[in-house]
């Protein structure tokens, strides 16, 4: 895509994007810790949940740019394949090396590396699963090009129900969810079987169209049947389904949490307990996916392709997958220089006030950091694009 052919709503949403990854990835520390999971006091356990839940939605958003642009496709399946495996697996690559070699012992993770991401290296689980979702879309695309209005919403609906799926899971098992640690020592809850899931089948009545294809379906809903909306119309479709979306994943996280210290702070336990606590933050949950739909409403009223767009938003949205891919070596070095220098929770210099400015301060400088490194490689002649791309 030629700079003059670019979709300049998705430029910005894609900047956007990354500066929510890096909000959520400093908001972390302020709920992880200690064993696995801790939480000092009221205060970090609200302004954890405010800042995890209100930038929660960044991973859908990519997706459904993706959807945006990609879906269905423009060329046969094989040329489309090739154009995003270079695009995606090399530059993926050259970073598993990077963090192997950051984080761990290098020997043990290039062992394990043949079977999964580098734990350590948390946010490239993203490639495996976009890929995944790049293997679905040759499949789709023919339906998807004669997909009516009315059809389209019906397996929306459906994927919108899926969505209540882990909620209903805590539900159906009374909250006794036992947590499973395989040999990584991560947790791993165990599911409450529904609709044709037992031990010996996993993939149920809603597995295939559960999760991230939702994202595929709802990129392209937007590209073939929503119009042109006026700020009014957007406000009154985008406020309040984003409002509700918030709403659930902030008061639930924050329920979790009480019930787990019973009121009493510091809360600490295992990483599973932690897990406990994001299910309402998780990618396939309804809070999350209201507030994706919200964003994108949003975000597709932005028109501005000046200079600033120019000079600023598009360089950083190309460099976008690159940023997302490296973010966390630049994030983890600032979030610890400020908790050194800002202290931590209620004792800190600005007391109550230390959590919420660390938090924000945190991805404000990543973020310029992160962006000023990617767009600078990423002008390397030749060699720039496939580390950066």
């Amino acid at each position: 895509m030629t700079d003059t052919q670019r979709t300049v709503w998705i430029d910005w949403m894609r900047v956007m994007a990354c500066f929510m990854v890096m909000m959520v990835h400093s908001t972390e520390p302020f709920y992880l810790g200690g064993e696995g999971s801790l939480i000092l006091n009221l205060n970090d356990a609200i302004w954890s949940s405010f800042f995890d839940s209100f930038f929660r939605a960044c991973v859908p958003l990519f997706l459904v740019a993706s959807s945006y642009l990609l879906f269905p496709l423009k060329y046969d399946s094989m040329t489309f394949l090739r154009k995003r495996s270079a695009r995606i697996i090399v530059p993926f690559l050259i970073w598993t090396v990077v963090y192997a070699f950051a984080y761990g012992d290098p020997a043990e993770n290039f062992a394990g590396l043949l079977l999964n991401f580098n734990y350590a290296a948390g946010p490239l689980w993203f490639v495996y699963m976009i890929i995944g979702v790049y293997l679905l879309m040759p499949m789709l695309s023919p339906w998807a090009e004669k997909v009516s209005k009315r059809e389209l919403q019906v397996y929306l609906a459906i994927w919108l129900f899926t969505t209540l799926i882990p909620a209903i899971r805590v539900w159906a098992s009374a909250g006794d969810i036992p947590i499973i640690y395989g040999a990584t020592g991560l947790p791993n809850p165990a599911k409450f079987p529904l609709w044709g899931e037992a031990s010996w089948n996993s993939y149920g009545l809603f597995y295939y169209i559960s999760g991230s294809i939702g994202y595929l379906l709802l990129g392209l809903y937007f590209r073939r049947f929503v119009g042109e909306l006026s700020w009014r119309k957007t406000l009154l479709s985008a406020l309040p389904i984003w409002l509700l979306g918030f709403a659930i994943c902030f008061g639930d996280f924050l329920r979790r949490v009480l019930i787990s210290c019973d009121g009493v702070f510091p809360i600490e336990g295992p990483t599973g307990l932690a897990a406990i606590w994001e299910t309402p933050w998780l990618n396939d949950s309804i809070g999350t996916a209201l507030m994706t739909i919200g964003w994108v409403l949003l975000f597709r009223k932005i028109k501005s392709d000046g200079k600033f767009y120019q000079k600023i938003v598009l360089p950083i949205s190309k460099a976008s997958y690159g940023m997302y891919l490296c973010h966390l070596l630049i994030l983890l070095v600032v979030s610890q220089w400020l908790r050194n220098s800002l202290g931590i929770g209620a004792d800190g210099v600005l007391g109550l006030a230390t959590t919420p400015v660390q938090i924000l301060l945190t991805g404000i400088i990543s973020f310029v950091l992160v962006a000023l490194f990617c767009v600078l490689v990423r002008r390397i002649p030749k060699l720039g694009k496939w580390i950066i791309s």
